[in-house]
């Protein structure tokens, strides 16, 4: 088995005291092999623009991955999105993990004035966004005629050598086949699959992958989990939360179920200690127990 890749969420928070950048330069000092942002910039808690934000963490840092966990699709034009991607790959030195999702607040969608897609729609930008990417990705005077998303003889240069790895944030059943067939990950969040679940989802995205003719170890299988050190192992449904011996165990229990890639996010105070201690405490035991 591949060795466990571990990536740690950066909160997007702009209130006093919070600084994303300052937590990406620490996960990268810890050894996490990627760090995340998530995707909402409509709201009144002050939080920083996904793009944004990972854009000053990219240029304070040198070696650690950094995704979007994930994009909506809905709120920018999947050109753009590629355009955006290749040139944030190419000044970060090749780190950027691209992960799309179909956006389901739909709130949001209102708020901004944009228009907001049915369940079946979200799926059908998903594809229709990967393939524009890819597209001007790799080929010139790219042209797609989709039924929400379409171009025209677009150009963009230079493109990404190689491609960037698109990670798809997907749930239901459409959209998790599509997710075997065109995506090269899967992450999907604690809080929409627990485990019994998840290790379902999983399958129905490895068999997609099979039909279309792919070797499903090729999608890599990320999860997703809020984490808290230090707490009652009981202390809050979908949280993995307890002494490090627990969390490890419950960490190598998802390893077991076939993710070769965990995403955390700390809970609750001292989250820099709490970083600390699953680089140092956690996450060497969970790869040995693994191993």
């Amino acid at each position: 088995m591949m060795e466990l890749q571990f990536g740690l969420a950066v909160s997007p928070s702009a209130q006093p005291g919070a600084d994303p950048v300052r937590d990406g330069v620490l996960a990268e000092g810890l050894g996490f092999d990627f760090i995340s942002v998530s995707d909402h910039p409509c709201g009144v808690v002050p939080n920083f623009e996904a793009w944004t934000v990972l854009s000053w963490i990219a240029a304070a840092t040198s070696r650690i991955r950094i995704a979007t966990r994930v994009l909506g699709v809905p709120y920018r034009p999947p050109a753009l999105v590629a355009k955006m991607a290749e040139t944030f790959h190419r000044l970060s030195g090749g780190r950027l993990i691209l992960g799309l999702g179909g956006g389901y607040s739909d709130d949001e969608f209102r708020a901004f004035g944009l228009r907001v897609p049915t369940p079946g729609e979200k799926v059908r930008g998903l594809v229709e966004a990967i393939d524009i990417i890819r597209g001007l990705w790799s080929e010139p005077d790219f042209s797609y005629e989709g039924r929400l998303h379409h171009t025209e003889r677009a150009n963009i240069a230079p493109r990404p050598e190689p491609a960037i790895p698109i990670w798809l944030g997907t749930f239901g059943d459409q959209a998790l086949a599509v997710t075997g067939r065109l995506a090269d990950g899967w992450i999907p969040s604690h809080g929409f699959a627990p485990p019994e679940r998840a290790a379902v989802m999983r399958a129905r995205v490895r068999r997609a992958a099979e039909e279309a003719g792919r070797d499903p170890e090729d999608v890599t299988c990320a999860y997703h989990l809020e984490v808290h050190l230090g707490e009652p192992a009981s202390a809050e449904p979908g949280v993995v939360a307890g002494s490090a011996a627990e969390v490890a165990k419950r960490l190598t229990g998802f390893a077991e179920l076939g993710f070769t890639t965990l995403s955390l996010s700390l809970t609750g105070p001292g989250q820099a200690d709490q970083a600390r201690r699953l680089a140092h405490d956690v996450i060497p035991v969970v790869r040995a127990e693994v191993a």
